[in-house]
């Protein structure tokens, strides 16, 4: 099964970090949070992805294409153009179709640019810049037994202040950045039947307005509900927040893998 990641967007919000490169090339703790996302996929043994790229798409494109380079220790003949992998650092087991999108194309644009790729067969998709602690395999199955064209997850929203309890002039209690404790939004993390590409009418077309919201008015539109670590990666505050996680050796969004065999480098990684 295939995985769309929107990884075209502007990421204006984050222009500190993305004047230079594309928002899912952030690196949160040394590897993009594009790493990270397929990390969560390949942890339900989903490893076959279609980027779908638009700006800055060439980082992204370089970044997989030397990604043996980039990840393992290499050997370089000069003398005769020759590279080697010396030693194997990181080895995926991904598949990853790099497709440019166009620039200014909306999300729902996007993904019906990607139909003949996807084919007529159940795909999921989510956006290239959020994390949660989520089991894929989990909102697949409950995809399945829904029996409907879509589903998306929902979570809480993370508040962008700190929550404060007091009483008369002082703070009883305080908790920096809660998750809000009611209210459900749209994180992402999408199944859909191939009957998506029918109702998504081009290049200007936002997922988020006429598809989904005529699959809610035909309730063919399944939730499923998340109630664990959510975040997405949209101001340098966001991004702090998840280096912290990292770096505590703790981080909600990894789980462990399914056993797998490095296999055998390239013969030309350049």
């Amino acid at each position: 099964m295939k995985t769309i990641i929107l990884a075209g967007g502007l990421g204006t919000r984050l222009s500190e970090e993305t004047a230079s490169r594309p928002k899912p090339m952030v690196e949160i703790g040394g590897k993009p949070i594009l790493w990270h996302l397929l990390n969560m996929y390949s942890a339900a043994g989903f490893d076959d992805f279609v980027l779908a790229l638009g700006y800055k798409q060439e980082v992204i494109k370089e970044y997989f294409h030397a990604f043996w380079a980039h990840n393992n220790d290499v050997m370089i003949d000069l003398a005769s153009g020759k590279v080697e992998v010396a030693r194997t650092r990181l080895a995926e087991r991904w598949k990853i179709h790099l497709v440019d999108t166009g620039l200014a194309t909306g999300t729902g644009g996007r993904v019906k640019r990607l139909r003949e790729i996807i084919g007529n067969e159940t795909f999921m998709c989510t956006y290239g810049d959020g994390l949660a602690s989520l089991d894929i395999g989990e909102v697949l199955a409950f995809h399945r037994r829904e029996g409907r064209l879509a589903t998306l997850t929902a979570v809480r929203p993370p508040a962008r202040f700190g929550a404060l309890e007091t009483s008369g002039t002082m703070v009883t209690s305080f908790e920096e950045k809660p998750l809000m404790s009611e209210g459900w939004i749209n994180g992402g993390f999408f199944v859909f039947e191939p009957e998506i590409f029918d109702i998504i009418d081009g290049d200007d077309t936002m997922l988020e307005h006429e598809p989904l919201a005529g699959l809610a008015a035909r309730r063919q539109l399944s939730c499923f509900f998340h109630d664990g670590f959510w975040r997405p990666m949209d101001t340098l505050r966001d991004k702090r927040n998840l280096e912290e996680l990292w770096e505590s050796g703790a981080a909600p969004w990894v789980r462990p893998r399914q056993g797998w065999a490095i296999t055998a480098p390239p013969e030309n990684i350049g």
